[in-house]
């Protein structure tokens, strides 16, 4: 359906892409992953309209494909009074009006003929979207979906989560040839996440979806393109098979590159030997070979192995506190809160947070989670009470709330505590901004850049309670585990709204869950079962168990340069991989 070859292309401060291939084709579900900032929804811009963008290279789309686009940024419109099945089915519903009125046009008519063939084009059209069964799709999909309560509700009443699964489903009733979605994920709930993976795994046609998420990636794609560094792998199968097939390439390359450090060591100490020589011997042999030995030395370097999708640079994410509060004092009371817009949302809620509780605050879309913790942040509210000796910092799901657009990176970190620029430059360096984009307007940057800067915002302030809301929408999966080792290392307190499974179960203490329009406390543990027993087989809880401490064994086993325990580590991963 398309052929990329050797694409290139660039904007004016970034190049993007450097002879980039990739094909997709029938019956293909492709996760296209990638660093925040790698050029991905850009690249989905240049196929969706080509014509936009000068670019190097061919790009081959079949003159009848079709294709359906669900953004990142939708959002509903807030005045529409068309109803969930409404919204779906317009396509055919303005056809089917359109057929009833070309019958009751016919039944005053003195001249039949012209409305007879308007008639029957309209019937072909119908008949060529499937429209006989239209509404008995529509029902599959939100019964499929689990949200067949919504059918008659009006789209300006749902959530930002139920909207983008009703924009995929409306995408999918148009049965495009290829369908291109941009992080469909991006703030939908456990429930909303589990009927997106249905939706998906569905669909017949081809996908093509930008997401970090990593139960969407474990459970829905039979395809991986991966952009990084301008360059594009493509790997037939699953996500999970793809990390292993890099994990066991790391490992050659390791050991391989362990080798060749060894030899060129070895040939250095020739060289050195073969310099101090030719001090006192100056015969002609003498010079060629130490000039053979040189260029032997440019060889082995020009070919030392470069990895650029092995080993991908993690940024150095680390929450520092400038003022350590003695455990388990109580840093934040909530005690009776209410919310209510157009409806009670939250009553009679209570809870504390400890010095160095890390709690995650779980809910459905639309419950008060993200209004109850900018209220705990702004603490102007009576039923919020703030220990004197806290200092919060907070990172806002509205990036726009924390950032300025028009500010460029380092303006925005002027205010921050830094001095000179330099210093903002080190310290940015730190969360993969190098180089001239320090310089370009944060407008300018995608939403993975975004939520990085917020991060780096946060952790700047050294405060010793975080208040993060969705701290990793549009992170790759790579910053996703930096920033969960830095919350494990973080001695403060964190308030945490996410609905990322793995980010709260590797992360968090314990969950404040709201059930019933107020909020209870749950155990880790319980929580876990819960969600396993929701969304997972038996006993893949306990089989993803042992493969992380499997891995953990690797990583420790290749720090140690002990390749053969690797090796041996890396078989026993593979027959766990398989019953995942």
């Amino acid at each position: 359906m398309i052929k990329v070859d050797n694409l290139s292309f660039a904007f004016p401060q970034k190049e993007l892409y450097k002879n980039i291939s990739f094909t997709l084709e029938e019956a293909q579900h492709c996760a296209f992953i990638g660093t925040s900032g790698s050029g991905k929804s850009t690249l989905i811009d240049i196929l969706m309209d080509p014509e936009r963008y000068l670019y190097d290279g061919m790009l081959e789309i079949d003159p009848t494909c079709t294709i359906g686009y669900v953004s990142q940024f939708s959002q509903p419109d807030k005045t529409q009074e068309t109803t969930v099945f409404e919204y779906i089915g317009e396509k055919f519903i303005k056809i089917q009006n359109e057929i009833n009125s070309i019958l009751i046009e016919m039944e005053t008519a003195t001249d039949i003929d012209p409305l007879l063939e308007k008639y029957q084009l309209a019937l072909d059209a119908f008949d060529a979207m499937g429209g006989d069964d239209y509404e008995s799709s529509i029902n599959k999909k939100l019964n499929l979906a689990d949200l067949m309560k919504l059918k008659d509700i009006r789209v300006s009443d749902l959530s930002g989560g139920e909207f983008k699964l009703i924009q995929v489903m409306k995408e999918m009733l148009n049965s495009p040839d290829l369908m291109i979605m941009d992080e469909p994920d991006v703030f939908l709930d456990f429930e909303n996440l589990n009927a997106l993976k249905h939706l998906i795994n569905s669909h017949k046609g081809i996908l093509l979806v930008v997401t970090h998420n990593r139960y969407l990636l474990n459970h829905c794609f039979n395809k991986i393109i991966h952009l990084e560094n301008m360059e594009i792998q493509e790997f037939d199968g699953r996500y999970i098979e793809y990390n292993f097939s890099l994990l066991q390439t790391k490992i050659e390359l390791q050991e391989l590159a362990v080798a060749e450090e060894e030899e060129i060591k070895r040939n250095d100490n020739i060289i050195d030997n073969l310099r101090a020589i030719a001090t006192y011997n100056s015969e002609a042999s003498r010079g060629k070979a130490l000039k053979a030995r040189v260029k032997f030395q440019e060889r082995l370097e020009a070919r030392r192995i470069k990895a650029p999708f092995v080993d991908i640079k993690q940024p150095d994410i680390s929450f520092d506190v400038d003022n350590e509060i003695v455990k388990d004092t109580v840093v934040i009371n909530v005690n009776d809160y209410s919310i209510a817009f157009d409806e009670l949302l939250l009553e009679n809620v209570n809870f504390e947070i400890k010095s160095t509780d890390k709690v995650a605050l779980i809910g459905p879309n639309g419950t008060g989670k993200t209004t109850l913790l900018r209220e705990i942040f702004k603490n102007n509210h009576d039923s919020i009470e703030i220990n004197a000796d806290v200092k919060v910092a907070y990172l806002s799901q509205l990036q726009g709330e924390m950032l300025k657009d028009s500010n460029t990176i380092l303006e925005e970190f002027i205010d921050a505590g830094f001095t000179t620029y330099d210093e903002i430059r080190s310290y940015l360096s730190n969360y993969g901004f190098e180089g001239e984009i320090v310089n370009q307007k944060i407008e300018s940057m995608s939403g993975g850049e975004k939520n990085m800067l917020q991060l780096a915002k946060v952790a700047a302030s050294k405060a010793n309670v975080l208040l993060l809301d969705e701290p990793t929408s549009h992170l790759d999966t790579y910053t996703q585990i930096a920033l969960e080792r830095a919350i494990e290392d973080f001695k403060g307190a964190i308030l945490m709204i996410s609905h990322d499974f793995y980010s709260v179960v590797n992360g968090m203490d314990y969950v404040l869950i709201i059930d019933d329009k107020t909020i209870r406390k749950m155990s880790m543990r319980k929580f876990r079962k819960m969600i396993y027993a929701s969304h997972f087989d038996k006993d893949y809880l306990e089989t993803e168990q042992q493969k992380k401490s499997v891995e953990t064994k690797i990583e420790v086993a290749l720090k140690n340069t002990d390749f053969e325990l690797a090796k041996v580590l890396v078989e026993e991963l593979e027959e766990l991989i398989k019953l995942l």
